[in-house]
C-alpha cells in the first residue's frame, strides 16, 4: 500500500511539473505561473520519491528484478535524472514536456503491473557495467530523441512561418542542434561501452535469448556512428539529423524492450 501511495504522489508531481513546462511553452502571459526553479524543484521532488520506488521495486536479497515495468521505471528514471542536472547548465528543461509524463506512465505501470526478473546477486562485475552503460546510454539518446521531436517542430514553423507561442520560449535553432548532438555523441560513447561490456560476458547469444538485442543494439550503434560520421564529412543536419536520430531510437528500442517485453510479456521466460 505504501508503494502505490508514494507512486501516486511521485505521479502526481511528475504531471505537475510537465504541465507547468507546457503551459510556460505555449502561453504568452507567464506572469501568473511558477518560474523555472520551482517547476524544475516540482520535478526533484517527483525524482526523489521515484528514486524511493526503484530502490524498493529493484534491490531485493535475491539480485536486482529488472523484470520489464521496472526496467522501464528505472531507465525513466535516469532519462528524468539526467534532464534535471543538465538544466543546471543547458536549456534542455523543455524536453520535460514529453519526459515528465512518460515517466509517470512508467510508474503507473510498474506499479500496476509487478512482477519478477532477477539478475543473480552474484552476476560478475561486467553485467553490472554492462547494465550501468546501457541505461546511461538509453537514457542520453532518449533526451536525443526528444530533442530532435521538439527540433522539427521548431524547424517546421519556421519554415511555414506561422509563429506559435512556445517557439519564442525555445533556444535558437543552431543551439537546439548543438545540444542535439552533444547528447547523441555522449550517448553513442556510452553506447560503445556498453556493447564492448557486454560481449564479455556473452557465451552463446542463442541460448541466452540475445539475437535480437544484441543484432539490433549493434545497428542502433552503427545508425548513430553513421549520424556522427555524416555530421563530421558532411556536415548534416535539419531533417536529416531529425529522421537519423529518431530511427536509431526506435532501433534501440526494439532492442532492449521490444526483446525483453517479447520474452516476459508474450512467452513468459
Amino acid at each position: 500500500m505504501r508503494h502505490i501511495l508514494i507512486s501516486s504522489l511521485a505521479i502526481l508531481l511528475y504531471l505537475t511539473s510537465g504541465a507547468l513546462i507546457a503551459l510556460r511553452l505555449f502561453r504568452r502571459d507567464k506572469r501568473r505561473l511558477p518560474g523555472r526553479t520551482p517547476t524544475l524543484l516540482i520535478g526533484l521532488a517527483g525524482l526523489v520519491l521515484h528514486t524511493w520506488l526503484v530502490y524498493d521495486a529493484i534491490l531485493s536479497q535475491q539480485g536486482l528484478d529488472l523484470a520489464f515495468f521496472n526496467a522501464l521505471a528505472l531507465a525513466a528514471w535516469t532519462v528524468v535524472a539526467l534532464l534535471l542536472l543538465s538544466s543546471l547548465t543547458k536549456p534542455v528543461e523543455n524536453l520535460g514536456i514529453l519526459v515528465l509524463p512518460t515517466a509517470a506512465l512508467t510508474l503507473f505501470l510498474e506499479a500496476r503491473y509487478p512482477s519478477q526478473g532477477i539478475v543473480r546477486a552474484t552476476a560478475h562485475w561486467p553485467i553490472e557495467l554492462h547494465v550501468l552503460f546501457s541505461m546511461l546510454a538509453y537514457s542520453l539518446l532518449t533526451l536525443a530523441s526528444v530533442q530532435a521531436i521538439l527540433l522539427a517542430m521548431q524547424d517546421h514553423y519556421l519554415h511555414s512561418r506561422q509563429p506559435v507561442g512556445f517557439l519564442r520560449a525555445l533556444p535558437p535553432l543552431q543551439t537546439m542542434e548543438s545540444l542535439l548532438f552533444e547528447m547523441i555523441g555522449a550517448g553513442f560513447l556510452l553506447l560503445t561501452l556498453a556493447l564492448a561490456s557486454g560481449f564479455v560476458f556473452l557465451e552463446d547469444m542463442f541460448v541466452q535469448h540475445l539475437v535480437h538485442k544484441t543484432v539490433l543494439s549493434t545497428l542502433g550503434w552503427l545508425v548513430f556512428g553513421g549520424l556522427l560520421l555524416g555530421r563530421l564529412r558532411y556536415g548534416w543536419r535539419g531533417r536529416t539529423a531529425i529522421l537519423w536520430t529518431l530511427s536509431g531510437f526506435l532501433i534501440l528500442v526494439l532492442a532492449y524492450f521490444g526483446s525483453k517485453a517479447v520474452l516476459e510479456l508474450i512467452l513468459q521466460r
